[in-house]
């Protein structure tokens, strides 16, 4: 199951014959652009400076990601574009963030840099980093209302031409919304179900409100460490409206605090002087012109395309590997895109000469592996044919002994061949886990696992963010329904398969394809 998170793409699909497409690397992004090779490298130091930053403000240091689980930032093209790539209509679409082990995307509009306050479309990137950075960082999952609060909190963020940043300034972006969208009081932040119910089919000011609260309780003297402690409660599973009762006290003198607290002329903010957000280098190399060309393909590819989409992309690939046929990133590109066409034995024939090439390119692996691993599913001898399937997810692990592929595969070469995994194949798949906290389907397979095993109590940990996740949609629904029979269960004796299909008809896989799905609107 993939499950996506709009929230502001857009992208061309047709590439300028201009085109100056540009690679960044740093520690924690690759960014893609059709842009310049200045602006590219501000940009990246930019996101680099806000990471850093809230690493700064919440006290919690990550460690730098192994290169493949970094977030790719494809930047080009209009909102338009966008909408189109995303497969939706919707006018409020500016962007989209995919979360997903070993391949997490974002696809945003045209580099836009501005000093201080920063464009829309940079906002909605932050907005979507910030929850990747909170995820990342925690097992608890935050009550929505605070999640997006915080998410809103950090977007605010302004980049200052002294190297300064500022954070938690007033959410401009949101100042229509708080003035004319329908009210959302202190109760239904704090009541996820009485929101619902309350909630009208009109845009309402739900994410306004969110951030305003969690900056009142942020800045206010008063009301210091409120915040802090009322999470805590909520993450040992105290329900919201009780801990928020608890710590927060009258809930009607909140409100209007509230109020008066919008009306104020001037808020507080963080203004970080720019020695005290240390970051890596940034790397940046010009694409080459086959890679250049191939960029709007390779982008439809990894937005995720249904059978018909496959079957157009598939085509313009070959078009522009037969242009460049000496290229290995143009090869690696006709890789996946024939896979995703269902052509195996094509997209194996295209990853082994991209690696003949260039052994270093990772995607080349990866597509080979996925089209041996479909392949083996029909194998007359199942065990040679998964062993093969192996050996390309092996070779990407000596090359990045992080990438959380190969531990996934391991662990699903005994399972797809109806084998019981080694504990060394357990082991695996909990470190991918661990190594990509913000995939929830990877998750989902981990809680399961564990269940399986009687490990009752680290299932439910495991399950408990998908659970609380608010964009979880039916996973979200089968993640609380198996923690309550999971609650039934006894410690050490293995939860039986029947008892998990109540909750969820099937076991979620690991992402191994780029079907399209429908993305779910958020932000």
């Amino acid at each position: 199951m993939k499950y996506w998170i709009i929230f502001l793409i857009v992208i061309g699909m047709v590439s300028p014959a201009h085109a100056k497409w540009h690679e960044a690397q740093s520690d924690h992004f690759v960014i893609y652009a059709d842009d310049s090779e200045k602006d590219v490298r501000r940009f990246a130091e930019m996101l680099e400076q806000y990471h850093a930053s809230m690493e700064f403000i919440t006290g919690r240091k990550v460690e730098k990601p192994s290169p493949s689980n970094r977030v790719v930032i494809f930047a080009a093209g209009s909102q338009r574009d966008i909408r189109k790539l995303a497969g939706t209509k919707s006018k409020y679409i500016a962007g989209f963030y995919v979360p997903r082990a070993g391949g997490s995307k974002a696809f945003v509009q045209d580099i836009r840099l501005t000093n201080g306050y920063p464009d829309f479309s940079t906002v909605v990137l932050l907005h979507e980093y910030a929850h990747h950075f909170l995820i990342s960082t925690s097992r608890f999952a935050m009550p929505r209302w605070m999640s997006e609060g915080a998410a809103e909190f950090f977007a605010a963020s302004s980049f200052n031409r002294d190297g300064s940043v500022q954070v938690g300034r007033p959410a401009l972006h949101r100042a229509n919304e708080l003035a004319f969208a329908d009210d959302v009081s202190v109760y239904e932040l704090l009541d996820s179900e009485l929101y619902e119910k309350n909630k009208g089919k009109k845009y309402d000011a739900f994410y306004g409100r969110s951030w305003l609260l969690y900056h009142f309780l942020t800045f206010d003297d008063e009301r210091k460490g409120q915040l802090s402690v009322y999470w805590q409660q909520v993450a040992s599973g105290v329900p919201s409206m009780e801990a928020a009762e608890a710590v927060f006290g009258d809930l009607d003198e909140l409100e209007k605090q509230l109020k008066r607290y919008l009306k104020q002329r001037r808020m507080f903010n963080y203004r970080l002087q720019p020695e005290w957000l240390e970051f890596g280098e940034v790397s940046i190399r010009r694409l080459s012109e086959g890679e250049a060309k191939m960029m709007p393909i390779r982008m439809r590819s990894q937005r995720g395309v249904n059978a018909e989409q496959a079957a157009e992309v598939v085509v313009d690939a070959r078009k522009v590997a037969e242009k460049y046929p000496g290229d290995a990133g143009v090869l690696t590109a006709l890789a996946e895109a024939e896979y995703d066409s269902g052509n195996d034995a094509a997209a194996i024939a295209a990853a082994d000469a991209a690696i003949a090439i260039d052994p270093a390119k990772g995607n080349a692996y990866v597509q080979k592996g996925y089209a041996l691993f479909r392949m083996a599913e029909d194998a007359d001898d199942l065990e040679a044919a998964y062993q093969a399937a192996m050996k390309p997810f092996s070779a990407l692990n000596r090359i990045e002994n992080d990438h959380p592929l190969p531990l996934i595969y391991y662990y699903r070469s005994y399972v797809q061949r109806g084998e019981a995994p080694p504990e060394q194949a357990k082991l695996a798949l909990e470190k991918a886990a661990m190594l990509a906290p913000f995939d929830h389907s990877l998750w989902m397979n981990v809680g399961l696992m564990q269940a399986r095993e009687g490990k009752i109590a680290l299932a439910q940990q495991s399950l408990a963010p998908l659970a609380g996740n608010p964009h979880g949609g039916s996973q979200a629904a089968a993640a609380k329904r198996l923690i309550e029979l999971l609650g039934q269960a006894e410690e050490g004796t293995p939860f039986s398969r029947r008892s998990a299909a109540m909750s969820v008809r099937s076991e979620p896989q690991a992402d191994d394809d780029d079907e399209a799905d429908s993305p779910d609107e958020a932000e």
